[in-house]
């Protein structure tokens, strides 16, 4: 069974960066697409971004599209999402998500899921 924990949230300046950063475990990377959505409360969670099996094709939503970047690290199993140019709309649980056929940007496309890390931008 697939595992993934995210990391790398926190409370940051709005205009400031984040990494964050999901380490899967038991299988690759390259087996799977994978996304990141995030959730507030009170709201569905909602589409962040999302890669390819290996090749590197990426989708964003509108929302983050020019400011996020997401990317694997094959070496490490991990995916990454690098957040720039924050805004206090961001602040969110972040969740990493993978499937085993292609990336999709409806969260019923992915099966495994991480707990979520929470992401904070202050004003």
């Amino acid at each position: 069974q697939v595992q993934m924990a995210e990391s790398g949230g926190g409370l940051v300046q709005a205009g400031g960066s984040l990494r964050l950063s999901c380490t899967v475990s038991e299988r690759t990377i390259s087996d799977y697409a994978m996304a990141w959505f995030r959730q507030v409360p009170g709201k569905e969670r909602e589409f962040v971004a999302a890669i390819s099996k290996v090749g590197g094709a990426t989708y964003y939503s509108v929302p983050v599209k020019g400011r996020f970047t997401i990317s694997k690290d094959y070496a490490k199993n991990t995916l990454y999402l690098r957040m720039n140019s924050l805004k206090s709309e961001d602040t969110a649980v972040y969740y990493c998500a993978g499937a085993p056929t292609f990336a999709h940007t409806r969260e019923s496309g992915y099966q495994y899921w991480g707990q979520g890390t929470q992401v904070t931008v202050f004003a």
